[in-house]
């Protein structure tokens, strides 16, 4: 059997991931409810995954700066990753085992999503694939899993989650034990030392890059976190959920497919109003309404306030030298898509104790401030700007 090509070895690997990523982070919430969680500690748990996350970008992601790095360390992780998940199932109600097997079980995914990602930038500057019709399947994958758990749950209820989980990580884990042609390989002309992460933040123009994204990007953290036990409590169905979750990954996937047409002559400024509109719009109707075809529109807007966003964001790391990219889409994960939705995953597990649907206006609120923020044209000192042929 020849070997499949790059972007068939990414897209098969991180539609397992995301497989159970569309199991975790919209329904995880309901599951730790169902072992008597109160919300408070649920924000608090779910809100230590994502500073997890943060903490293995800023640390673990960047020893592994080397293409020929990705697969073997995806291997891997994908093989700790189904253990640690495994482990949440005899620990259930014990908060503090259950903060343990929630610190393992993300360490892993924040190095998959960042390597994964990094390894498909890799091959996109190759011009061996297109960034976003390979990073689609993760988006299917989200759909899949959370329209499959959402019915599971109808028929079984909660204890049914961490097992449809497990499937996906396994799927990834048989997956990966195969070898793509070409293989990645470092391209530069000697072996580059492990870029500093820390030094790009003495950059200003990274400093702005990094505020704006966690604005945006940060302002999903009460939806990931706390809109299925909102929409549960106003009797909407497990179900209904499940395909709303599902709505808004396919608004997703819309976007990454069509991207180059979509963006094709944008700036990264427009991309960027445009997601912060979409962030206002969005989390100010979910303040108001539950009714289930205002939540339609909400969902739909997924493709601007998440992908449209994502895709900026991958536009600007892409510019930098190949050694770079895994230095800069981890600080990525680690800030905007770690610590800052863990203060923020935190902040709405009180604030909708305290406030209920009112949490969403606070994130709202993020998006007119992220308005304010524009990035410089001009190069940063840091990293070469120079744009590929096709823009990005």
């Amino acid at each position: 059997m020849n070997p499949p090509s790059p972007h068939g070895w990414i897209s098969q690997y991180i539609f397992g991931f995301f497989f159970t990523y569309g199991v975790y982070l919209p329904f995880w919430a309901l599951w730790y409810e169902g072992q008597q969680i109160s919300a408070t500690d649920i924000g608090i748990l779910i809100g230590l995954g994502f500073a997890t996350r943060c903490i293995a970008n800023l640390f673990l992601t960047p020893r592994f700066h080397l293409a020929e790095q990705f697969i073997p360390v995806l291997r891997v992780l994908a093989c700790l990753a189904a253990g640690f998940l495994t482990l949440h199932y005899f620990v259930e109600t014990h908060f503090w085992l259950l903060a343990v097997a929630t610190v393992l079980f993300n360490l892993c995914c924040g190095l998959i999503v960042t390597l994964s990602d990094s390894m498909a930038n890799y091959y996109s500057r190759l011009k061996l694939l297109d960034y976003g019709r390979t990073r689609l399947w993760g988006s299917v994958a989200f759909i899949v899993g959370s329209t499959v758990v959402g019915y599971l749950i109808s028929l079984y209820g909660t204890d049914v989650i961490v097992i449809t989980a497990l499937v996906g990580t396994v799927g990834s884990v048989l997956l990966s034990f195969r070898n793509t042609n070409p293989m990645p390989v470092s391209h530069e002309t000697k072996v580059p030392e492990r870029p500093k992460v820390f030094s790009q933040l003495k950059d200003w123009q990274i400093i702005k890059f990094l505020v704006l994204v966690s604005l945006i990007q940060g302002s999903h953290a009460a939806y990931y976190s706390f809109s299925s036990l909102h929409w549960k409590d106003a009797g909407i169905s497990g179900s209904t959920i499940g395909y709303l979750w599902s709505l808004g990954v396919v608004a997703e996937i819309m976007v990454f497919a069509f991207s180059k047409r979509l963006f094709a002559g944008s700036s990264l400024r427009s991309m960027f109003v445009l997601a912060s509109l979409g962030v206002i719009v969005r989390w100010g109707l979910t303040a108001v309404t539950t009714d289930v075809i205002a939540l339609v529109f909400v969902q739909l807007l997924h493709g601007v306030t998440f992908a449209t966003a994502h895709l900026a964001t991958i536009r600007y790391i892409e510019r930098g030298e190949e050694s770079r990219i895994v230095v800069l889409q981890a600080l990525y994960n680690a800030i905007p898509l770690g610590a800052f939705i863990a203060l923020m995953t935190a902040v709405s597990g009180w604030g909708y104790e305290h406030w209920g649907a009112n949490i969403f206006l606070l994130m709202a609120f993020m998006g007119f401030l992220a308005l304010f923020i524009k990035l410089d044209k001009q190069p940063s000192r840091v990293i070469d700007v120079k744009l590929s042929p096709d823009g990005q």
